[in-house]
């Protein structure tokens, strides 16, 4: 099972994207969809869908966050049709942040935000070799900039199976960024690809909570590693979700509550969204008395 799994944030679209993109990457389908009730937003759904084989969930649960491209998703392609027929799909209605061209780094290549906001880079790989189909990117602005390889070495830190790949750093003469900061560099955790970079230019964004990463926890130690290693801000502590030093945002979620959630008996799904709605830490025990109505 995947480890870390990107969770989207939409106002009331989850499931209307998850057609769209499952419909556009191969290898891809929606798993589930649910409905839970009495959440602060309402009545939230659920989606959860693979995309080229990779693990996704995205929830429909009001316009309270935005997503920016501090978080993008890199499609690897192995041919520049491919760039050509995504372009079309993902800008049609969006945003090209980076024009479809011929860049120094690919020879065909674009950074658009989708008709929903979300960030993705289409990059034609040429004779590199690839196994991860779709990487998310992590770009540090603001007050974070120039602390990507810091984060980098946090995260592997944190997790297992992770390494640290290949660093390209700005040079001299290359501002604003500062001479050795990250331009981009590639990192592993407990096996999936991620990406980071610097960038010192003038943003008006920085991560929020329109896109976390889940970490599914089998036990309520692994738990409480997690939540001790990664929680830097209290107040960000709810549900399951946490904040790191970093701004990005984190939910720490017990494996058993992806079968929880996705059972159709309104009346268990009842008892463990009251239960969990209570929650900062997710406490195993009382979520499987929940469950059982004990």
């Amino acid at each position: 099972m995947q480890k870390i799994v990107p969770h989207l944030w939409f106002d009331k679209e989850a499931t209307e994207a998850a057609k769209l993109y499952t419909s556009l990457l191969r290898d891809s389908k929606i798993i589930d969809i649910t409905q839970i009730h009495g959440t602060p937003s309402g009545t939230a759904e659920m989606v959860a869908l693979e995309l080229s084989g990779q693990e996704f969930m995205l929830i429909s649960a009001g316009p309270f966050f935005t997503f920016t491209p501090a978080i993008s998703f890199l499609i690897a392609c192995s041919s520049t049709e491919e760039v050509d027929t995504l372009w079309e799909q993902l800008s049609k209605d969006g945003t090209e942040l980076m024009l479809l061209d011929a860049y120094p780094f690919s020879k065909r290549y674009t950074w658009v935000e989708d008709r929903y906001g979300l960030s993705w880079q289409v990059m034609h790989m040429g004779d590199r070799k690839f196994t991860q189909k779709i990487t998310p990117t992590l770009m540090f602005t603001g007050d974070v900039c120039g602390k990507a390889e810091e984060a980098i070495n946090t995260y592997t830190s944190v997790f297992s199976n992770s390494k640290v790949g290949d660093i390209l750093r700005y040079v001299a003469g290359e501002g604003p960024d500062k001479e050795g900061t990250i331009q981009h560099a590639s990192f592993m955790l407990e096996g999936q690809e991620f990406a980071a970079m610097d960038s010192a230019y003038e943003h008006s964004f920085t991560f929020n909570e329109a896109i976390s990463f889940i970490v599914y926890c089998d036990t309520q130690d692994e738990i409480d590693y997690y939540w001790g290693k990664l929680s830097d801000v209290p107040e960000a502590e709810q549900c399951g979700w946490l904040k790191d030093k970093y701004g990005v945002s984190w939910q720490i979620v017990p494996t058993i509550m992806k079968e929880m959630m996705q059972n159709k008996d309104a009346v268990k799904l009842a008892r463990v969204t009251e239960a969990f709605l209570k929650m900062k830490k997710f406490d195993i025990a009382e979520l499987k008395k929940a469950y059982e109505g004990l």
